[in-house]
């Protein structure tokens, strides 16, 4: 088989964008933090997140999660390749700050919830799931 100069170039510049994609499109959990909050102290409490304790099929796990008095909540899986889950925005007319969704765990793993409040505090909740195969408890 015979590369041309095209096909060769071609082939290492994919090469070259594969290998730096890794570091460019998967952020670490205090990356999405920081990114959500700005670098802010977050306190404990003032936002409730309902989660399973074992979750037999990781594909869809039901949570929810309320924020009296929240602008926006972020959703963190601390354990999965890409933790930011959602960001939930409210606005002025929504009837009260709070939702529930069904999400992907890679594994077994802690779950955030962290709500920007109206003040512009921030406020968290956690939570862990452990996701058995099967439901085993493995």
């Amino acid at each position: 088989m015979q590369f041309t100069r095209r096909d060769t170039l071609a082939l290492g510049l994919g090469a070259a964008a594969l290998a730096g994609m890794p570091s460019a499109v998967l952020a670490s959990v205090e990356d999405e933090i920081a990114d959500f909050t700005g670098g802010a102290e977050i306190a404990d409490g003032g936002v409730t997140l309902d989660a399973p304790e074992i979750a037999e099929n990781g594909n869809t796990v039901p949570i929810s999660v309320s924020a009296p008095g929240a602008v926006a909540i972020r959703i963190v899986a601390t354990g999965n390749p890409s933790p930011k889950v959602a960001t939930i925005n409210f606005g002025p007319l929504a009837a009260s700050p709070s939702a529930a969704l069904r999400i992907r765990l890679a594994k077994t793993q802690d779950i955030l919830a962290i709500a920007r409040m109206a003040d512009g505090s921030f406020r968290r909740a956690a939570a862990t799931v452990k996701v058995t195969i099967g439901g085993c408890g493995g």
